[in-house]
């Protein structure tokens, strides 16, 4: 006698391959997708801060309809990130001369004098210094140190060397480094000095430690392969 009963494994194989290819499409589409949502948003957020600076006569509509025609309507995105950053390379080349810094020596001695309004400028310019200046004391390397205990060891980023108060109170005169121990998702972190013979240099970009912080260890760069044996990592001296 025959089983008329259909077996449900066929099923299964092509609801698991339809929800294999749903997530292999979600990890292309949403990257792509979430990248030109944010650029979009941020184009518009900044439009609507800079647009209403512009003279009526001068807003991109009002030049288009004096171009076109009254009955063209045009709605550009994106005009006052253009003006924003032409804006902003101009106050650059001018406070990188001579006047320009004196002007802006004047103003920062004027602040200094305002207590709270001092402390606001203070802070963001120290920030503004840190994230976008290209000097000596940005973070240049990636390292493993042992945090919070030893034996653990967690990603840090390397900044200057101690400086000032700290580095003629600092226990151990030898040579010290400073270490930023970033915490997953990047909301905090720990500012540390440690030994440099108790540190291991990677040769990981900043970008790639940044992007195996924030994945909580999820994204892994494509990096040199090591032997997989007791001498890597490097033992450190007791």
């Amino acid at each position: 006698m025959q089983d008329n009963t259909s077996s449900p494994l066929p099923l299964r194989k092509k609801s698991g391959g339809l929800r294999a290819s749903f997530l292999t499409g979600l990890v292309v589409v949403l990257p792509v997708g979430l990248t030109i949502y944010v650029i979009w948003s941020v184009v518009g957020w900044i439009d609507s801060w800079i647009l209403p600076l512009i003279p009526a006569s001068w807003q991109p509509d009002a030049l288009l309809r004096d171009y076109f025609g009254e009955n063209v309507s045009f709605s550009l995105r994106g005009v006052g990130v253009i003006v924003f950053l032409i804006f902003t390379i101009i106050v650059g080349w001018i406070a990188k001369g001579l006047i320009g810094r004196s002007m802006i020596n004047r103003a920062e001695r004027m602040v200094n004098r305002m207590p709270i309004v001092r402390s606001v400028y203070t802070g963001i310019k120290q920030i503004a210094e840190t994230v976008f200046a290209k000097s000596e004391k940005n973070f240049d390397r990636t390292c493993l140190v042992q945090f919070p205990t030893p034996g653990v060891w967690a990603v840090g980023f390397v900044a200057a060397e101690p400086k000032g108060e700290i580095a003629t109170k600092l226990p151990n005169r030898e040579n010290m480094i400073t270490v930023f121990v970033a915490l997953t998702p990047l909301t905090s972190g720990f500012l540390v000095y440690v030994p440099s013979r108790d540190v291991i240099m990677l040769d990981m970009s900043l970008e790639e430690a940044f992007k195996l912080v924030i994945s909580a260890g999820l994204v892994y760069p494509n990096g040199k392969d090591y032997p997989n044996d007791k001498n890597y990592p490097p033992q450190l001296e007791p």
